[in-house]
């Protein structure tokens, strides 16, 4: 089935209902997808200050009441326990499962951060005739661990991650145009060519999602990716942690173009 023309609430609703469960790039295509953080209370402040001091990597789309399931902003009847196609929790620092939904793992003083996702500058740069190699090869997008510091707040710190999408000379400068215009989902990317400059030891083995064919005469390009406040709860290790399993995101009803400048 071709997921790219369906509104988001259906695709919700299939997802809620177990029927999806890949990855959601390409999905609903012109609305903006999130990543997810659930943390309890205590730790809210920490992470929203971490997330004001990296906005590249954390720029916050909602935050949640504390206990509430349902977001008020980014779509109709969204249930931030079952909506996601795959669920990640850590304990202490580690990946204790991956589940299709955390219902069950509730707690009363839950806090759930939704972070733009760098899926949904993907529709503009599809829509300015620049192809997405994981979209055409049908995978999830290749995200790496970096040697880039992020600013600390609190408990939380660690290193930017980043996602890939490999290029040729001639749409890397309309790429960069394209994607700054979305701050709110990763803006510009933050390296252009050499994976090493930035700690990535080899460009084939993605700390998380896919590898992706790299042609002759493409360049990689990297962005800030959603996924580092999982590096930064693996380094930091709080007691329990809820979030997406990577490119396994929230499809709001928010369309891309209001999340442009």
């Amino acid at each position: 089935m071709d997921y790219a023309d369906m509104e988001p609430y259906a695709i919700r609703k299939l997802i809620r209902e177990g029927k999806i469960t890949t990855p959601t790039a390409g999905m609903c295509a012109g609305y903006a997808q999130a990543n997810l953080v659930i943390l309890p209370k205590e730790l809210a402040y920490d992470f929203i200050l971490f997330a004001q001091r990296n906005p590249k990597s954390c720029p916050i789309l909602e935050v949640s009441d504390v206990g509430d399931k349902k977001l008020k902003f980014l779509g109709q009847d969204i249930d931030i326990t079952k909506d996601i196609p795959k669920y990640r929790i850590y304990k202490n620092g580690i990946l204790s499962g991956e589940y299709t939904s955390v219902e069950n793992f509730w707690r009363e003083d839950f806090v759930s951060f939704l972070i733009g996702c760098s899926f949904s500058f993907e529709s503009e740069l599809i829509e300015a005739n620049i192809p997405i190699r994981h979209i055409e090869e049908k995978c999830n997008v290749p995200m790496y661990i970096t040697n880039i510091d992020c600013v600390p707040a609190g408990i939380f710190n660690g290193k930017m991650v980043v996602s890939m999408r490999p290029l040729s000379y001639d749409n890397i400068v309309k790429s960069v145009l394209v994607s700054g215009e979305m701050p709110r989902v990763h803006g510009a990317p933050v390296h252009i060519g050499d994976p090493s400059i930035i700690g990535i030891k080899d460009i084939n083995k993605p700390d998380f999602g896919d590898s992706v064919t790299i042609k002759e005469g493409e360049i990689p390009v990297f962005w800030a990716c959603g996924v580092t406040p999982q590096a930064v709860i693996m380094n930091v290790k709080p007691k329990i942690v809820i979030t997406h399993a990577p490119g396994h995101m929230l499809i709001t009803d928010i369309k891309n173009i209001d999340l442009k400048y």
